[in-house]
């Protein structure tokens, strides 16, 4: 059963561009362990160009409640052998999913990767090593009070305000540092630090924002609650699974403007774009 939501579905809108999810990880929520190993990996990324992503988004640390953290070094391991040949296939079109501003060095020496730093750029090595090198960076919102990703996850903040304050005053931060605004995409954090409800507020956050927007709403938790209240639906944990609500929620936020969409399935998403 879908459950109806109050923002309008639009299709055919042109401007989106799809940010394909690589989880090169054994304990991601949604598909972990299906392409930790190399080949498996670069077959998915390739599937992923191929089905209509514009950019493809690799991370090797899961982030979600459960996971414990990496050290850089045991997470270069996961990324060392994928990277190199897909910035040769791909160049320019790839991002990496890390706050370790060492991991992200090494990727750049390969080439041009965007850094997508769920942990919104709070390493002050992070922002030096995005403006040395002049990337494009993700800006994705965690609350600024906490400092581990446990930390993120234990907090339920329930005001759009922070988000939008952070998230200027973390980008103003960064612009003085040396990175150029026009390299400054920002997230506002869907499933990192929020309540339900904000969650859904957060498919608009395009319209609260002059920069481009990324939004990743896929298959998270949010999508198995109510839009208004947040409260749990039932079936909720296999609601968020289906095509059909991804769908709307998909639709909601490129409605409001959204830039990018982060998202696991490309093929689904694909008719968004066209």
């Amino acid at each position: 059963m879908l459950y109806e939501l109050t923002s309008p579905i639009l299709v055919g809108m042109s401007s989106v561009k799809l940010v394909g999810i690589l989880n090169v990880t054994p304990n991601s929520f949604s598909d972990g362990g299906l392409f930790l190993a190399p080949d498996d990996a670069l077959k998915q990324a390739r599937k992923l160009f191929a089905d209509g992503a514009a950019i493809v988004d690799v991370g090797a640390e899961a982030t979600n409640p459960w996971a414990e953290p990496l050290t850089p070094a045991e997470e270069w391991a996961r990324l060392e052998p994928v990277l190199p040949v897909l910035v040769k296939e791909f160049p320019g079109r790839l991002s990496i999913d890390t706050y370790h501003a060492e991991t992200a060095e090494k990727a750049l020496r390969l080439g041009d990767i965007w850094i997508n730093d769920v942990m919104t750029f709070r390493d002050p090595d992070m922002i030096k090593t995005a403006a040395k090198y002049g990337a494009t960076c993700v800006v994705s919102h965690s609350p600024l009070s906490a400092n581990t990703v446990k930390e993120v996850h234990a907090m339920k903040i329930d005001d759009i305000n922070i988000v939008i304050n952070e998230l200027d005053a973390k980008c103003a931060e960064m612009i003085a540092a040396g990175v150029s605004k026009e390299k400054i995409i920002v997230d506002p954090g869907i499933g990192f630090g929020k309540t339900m409800r904000l969650n859904w507020q957060l498919l608009e956050y395009a319209k609260h924002t002059d920069y481009p927007v990324t939004l990743g709403h896929s298959r998270k938790r949010f999508l198995g609650t109510d839009q208004k209240t947040g409260e749990p639906l039932p079936d909720g944990d296999t609601i968020r699974f289906t095509p059909e609500r991804n769908l709307e929620a998909a639709r909601i936020t490129v409605a409001a403007g959204t830039d990018y969409l982060r998202v696991h399935d490309i093929a689904l998403h694909a008719q968004l774009s066209k």
